[in-house]
């Protein structure tokens, strides 16, 4: 399964406290908003997301179709694919992609920690 460029996305108290403490490990901006609350650091091909007042807890992601770079991939397996799949493995989704449609679209699931796993394809 191909599931694409993997990111942390870390729900934050103070966005620059956040952007400072990473840029001090390596990372730099590579995306995002300060305005709008977020933005996403990277180093080399480790990838962080820093969320201000957008959720709760910590999530993972993947973003089928991406490179860490946010470059398309000539081959990917498409959401509903990989949301297929981890269906028919018994795995409970909390919420689906419409499997009717094409492009983007996403969906997310816990592990059984309870970590928030979230499948975003962006194109």
């Amino acid at each position: 399964m191909k599931l694409g460029a993997f990111s942390i996305s870390l729900s934050v108290k103070d966005l620059n406290a956040s952007k400072e403490f990473y840029e001090k490990f390596g990372f730099a901006v590579f995306g995002g908003d300060m305005s709008k609350n977020y933005l996403i650091m990277k180093n080399g091909n480790a990838l962080i997301g820093l969320f201000h007042g957008m959720f709760e807890n910590n999530i993972l992601t993947f973003n089928p179709g991406w490179d860490e770079n946010a470059n398309t991939m000539d081959e990917y397996d498409d959401v509903r694919t990989i949301q297929q799949h981890l269906k028919e493995s018994g795995v409970t989704l909390m919420h689906e992609a419409d499997e009717k449609t094409t492009g983007p679209a996403s969906f997310f699931t816990q592990d059984p920690d309870g970590n928030m796993i979230l499948v975003d394809q962006h194109i």
